[in-house]
C-alpha cells in the first residue's frame, strides 16, 4: 500500500508539468492558427483565390476630340506593353536576361521595375516595357511555352494629330499622382493616365470612360484554363470643340518662328475658334512616361513652351488700350468727336517731356484721327482729364484686370491699377504722371490676349461682355455693359478707319471684300526718351507688337487678337496674321 501511495503521489506531482506542457502546446497551436488566419490571412486568401480566379482589367478607350467641323483632333491608337507575372516564374533572373536580349534593352531597367514593385502582390503583373513593335510581340509569343511569365497587353494611347498646333488647347495626359488617387469622386488606380493640362484635364471625367474586367480561371501554376466572366469597358464620351482647325493651322504657321499668341472668338457667343501659343510643345511626348531628363529639357527650353501665352502671360497693352480710352472719354463727356488736340511730336506734362511715336507729330487730331493714327499726345491729355480711377472703372467694366472665365484653367488676372491699388500694394500714393503712361497702355497695366479679345468683342457687339469657351455646348454667358451704343459706334468707326483709310496704322489687315476694323499696338519693353527704332534695339529690348480687330464691320462674326513678343510694330508683326486668318475664315468652303 505504501508503494502504491508513493507511485500515485509521484504521478500526481507530474500532472502540473503535463498541464503546463499541454497548455504551452495549445498556445503555440493557437498562435500559429492566429498568425495564419489573421496576420497572414490576406496573403493566403489571395494565394488561394489566385489559384482559382484572376481579374484582369480591360482599359476603356478615352473619348475622341473633334473641332467645330467634325475633324479629328485626338485619336486613340493601340500600343503593346510587356508585363511580367512573378507568380509563375521559375527563374526570374533568366527571364529578365531573355527579355533584355529579345528587346535589345538594358536589363537594369527591368530590375528597377521589379524593385519598384517589390512590396506589391506577386500576383500583380509588373510593367517591364512599353511601345513594343509587332516583331517584338511575335518573338515573345514564340517563347511563351518556355517563358510563361511574360504577357503582352494592348492599351490605347493618345494620338494628338496636330501635335504642337493644338497643344495648349488639348493639353496632355500624365500618370496619376498620390493626390489624384485620393481625389473624391474619381476612381483612379496607380499607373492610370489622367488629364494634366488643357481640355484633357477639364473634361477628364467625361473622356476617360469606365474600365471593364475579365475574370479568368487559372490553375495553381497561374495558367489560364477558362474565362469565368467579362464586364465590357465603357468608352469615354466624344467631345466637340469650337476650335476651327484650318484657322488654328494658319495662325500656328505664322507664329512658328515667333514668340507670341493669337486668339480668335465669335463676339456674339464667346466661342473660341483659334488659340495659339508659340513656341509650343509636342503633347505626343507625354503619351509615354517622360523621364526626368526629358521633363527638365522642356522646363528649361527657351521661351517656356509649356506656358499658354494666350491666357497666362499678361503684358502692357500699348496703343490697343486707346480704344478703351475713347469709350471712357466719350462716355464721361470728357471729349466729344469734334474736340481736337495739336500734336507736335512731343509735349511737356507735369514738368516732364513726353513724346509721340511720330517724331514730326500728327498736327491737329480729334478722337477718330487719334485712334486711326495712334497719336500718343491726344491720349496723354485725355488721360489727364479722366484720371486713373475713371480709367480703371471702364477697364474693369470691359473685363480687364480679372480672369475671363475661359474653360481652360490657369488664367492670369492681369492688372488694372488705381489709387487704392497703389496704396494697398505699393504702400505709396498714385502719381498723376503715371496716369499719362496708363492712358497709352504703358506703366503698371497688364492684360492677357484673351482678356483683350473679350474687350474688343464687347466693343464690336454693342456692349455685351461674353465669356469665352472652347468646349462646344457650353452655356453662353453674357453680361450687358452699361454703355451708350452711340459711343461704341464712334469707336467702331475709328477702328474701321485704322484699317481702311489712308495713313491708318492698320492698313496691312485691309481686305478687298470684307471690312475689317482694328487697332495696332506697340508696347515698349524699356522706357525710351528718344526715337530709336525698335528694330535697331537688341531683341530682348524691342517693343511688343499687338493687333486687335473684328470683322465684318456690320454684324461682326469674328474678333482676332494677335500678340508678338519683341515683334516691333503691330502693323508689321501682327496685322498680317490677322488678314490671313480673316481670309481663311471668310473664304472657307462649307464643311457640312
Amino acid at each position: 500500500m505504501k508503494r502504491v501511495r508513493e507511485q500515485r503521489e509521484d504521478l500526481v506531482s507530474r500532472v502540473p508539468g503535463l498541464q503546463v506542457a499541454c497548455a504551452t502546446l495549445l498556445v503555440v497551436i493557437a498562435t500559429a492558427y492566429w498568425r495564419v488566419q489573421v496576420v497572414q490571412g490576406d496573403y493566403y486568401r489571395e494565394l488561394a483565390e489566385n489559384n482559382r480566379l484572376r481579374r484582369v482589367p480591360i482599359q476603356a478607350p478615352r473619348g475622341l476630340i473633334y473641332d467645330r467641323h467634325g475633324r479629328h483632333l485626338v485619336d486613340n491608337v493601340p500600343s503593346y506593353n510587356l508585363l511580367l507575372d512573378r507568380s509563375v516564374s521559375a527563374d526570374l533572373p533568366r527571364a529578365l536576361r531573355f527579355a533584355a536580349a529579345t528587346l535589345n534593352r538594358d536589363g537594369g531597367d527591368f530590375e528597377a521595375a521589379l524593385t519598384k514593385n517589390a512590396g506589391s502582390s506577386r500576383f500583380k503583373p509588373v510593367l517591364l516595357a512599353e511601345n513594343l513593335s509587332l516583331a517584338e510581340v511575335a518573338k515573345l509569343g514564340v517563347a511563351k511555352l518556355e517563358f510563361p511569365e511574360f504577357q503582352t497587353q494592348i492599351e490605347h494611347l493618345r494620338l494628338y494629330r496636330q501635335g504642337e498646333i493644338t497643344a495648349h488647347v488639348l493639353g496632355y495626359l500624365g500618370e496619376a499622382t498620390e493626390t489624384d488617387l485620393r481625389r473624391p469622386g474619381f476612381s483612379y488606380r496607380p499607373g492610370d493616365l489622367v488629364g494634366r493640362k488643357g481640355i484633357e484635364r477639364v473634361f477628364d471625367r467625361r473622356l476617360r470612360g469606365q474600365d471593364g474586367e475579365r475574370e479568368l480561371v487559372v490553375d495553381s501554376f497561374g495558367r489560364t484554363r477558362d474565362e469565368h466572366g467579362r464586364e465590357a469597358a465603357k468608352p469615354g464620351l466624344r467631345l466637340d470643340l469650337t476650335l476651327d482647325l484650318e484657322l488654328q493651322q494658319e495662325a500656328a504657321r505664322y507664329l512658328e518662328d515667333r514668340v507670341g499668341s493669337a486668339v480668335a472668338l465669335d463676339p456674339r457667343t464667346g466661342e473660341v475658334l483659334v488659340l495659339v501659343s508659340a513656341p509650343s510643345y509636342n503633347p505626343n511626348l507625354f503619351t509615354r512616361r517622360l523621364d526626368n531628363e526629358q521633363w527638365q529639357a522642356l522646363l528649361e527650353a527657351p521661351h517656356h513652351p509649356l506656358q499658354n501665352r494666350a491666357i497666362q502671360n499678361a503684358h502692357a497693352p500699348g496703343s490697343v488700350f486707346k480704344v478703351l480710352m475713347g469709350v471712357a472719354g466719350l462716355s464721361e463727356g470728357t471729349v466729344d468727336s469734334g474736340d481736337s488736340v495739336f500734336c507736335a511730336g512731343q509735349t511737356t506734362i507735369y514738368n516732364r517731356r513726353t513724346r509721340c511715336w511720330l517724331r514730326s507729330g500728327h498736327g491737329w487730331v480729334n478722337l477718330r484721327t487719334a485712334i486711326k493714327r495712334s497719336c500718343d499726345i491726344y491720349f496723354y491729355q485725355l488721360g489727364q482729364r479722366l484720371g486713373i480711377n475713371r480709367i480703371a472703372h471702364y477697364a474693369r467694366m470691359f473685363g480687364l484686370g480679372s480672369p475671363t472665365g475661359f474653360d481652360i484653367p490657369g488664367e492670369k488676372a492681369g492688372l488694372i491699377p488705381d489709387t487704392k491699388w497703389s496704396i494697398t500694394h505699393r504702400k505709396s500714393p498714385w502719381y498723376p504722371g503715371e496716369t499719362v503712361s496708363v492712358a497709352v497702355g504703358q506703366g503698371p497695366i497688364l492684360v492677357t490676349p484673351m482678356q483683350t479679345a473679350r474687350m474688343v468683342a464687347a466693343i464690336a457687339n454693342g456692349g455685351r461682355l461674353v465669356t469665352p469657351y472652347v468646349a462646344a455646348g457650353s452655356p453662353a454667358r453674357v453680361v450687358d455693359i452699361d454703355v451708350d451704343p452711340n459711343v461704341l459706334a464712334e469707336v467702331q468707326d475709328a477702328m474701321w478707319a485704322v484699317v481702311n483709310e489712308e495713313r491708318g496704322t492698320g492698313g496691312a489687315a485691309r481686305m478687298a471684300n470684307v471690312e475689317v476694323a482694328g487697332k495696332t499696338g506697340t508696347a515698349q519693353v524699356i522706357e525710351q526718351k528718344t526715337w530709336i527704332r525698335s528694330k535697331d534695339l537688341p531683341f530682348e529690348q524691342r517693343d511688343n507688337a499687338w493687333f486687335v480687330s473684328f470683322a465684318p464691320m456690320v454684324d461682326p462674326e469674328l474678333v482676332i487678337v494677335v500678340f508678338v513678343e519683341h515683334g516691333g510694330h503691330g502693323s508689321d508683326a501682327a496685322a498680317p496674321l490677322v488678314k490671313r486668318v480673316y481670309e481663311s475664315y471668310f473664304n472657307e468652303p462649307d464643311a457640312g
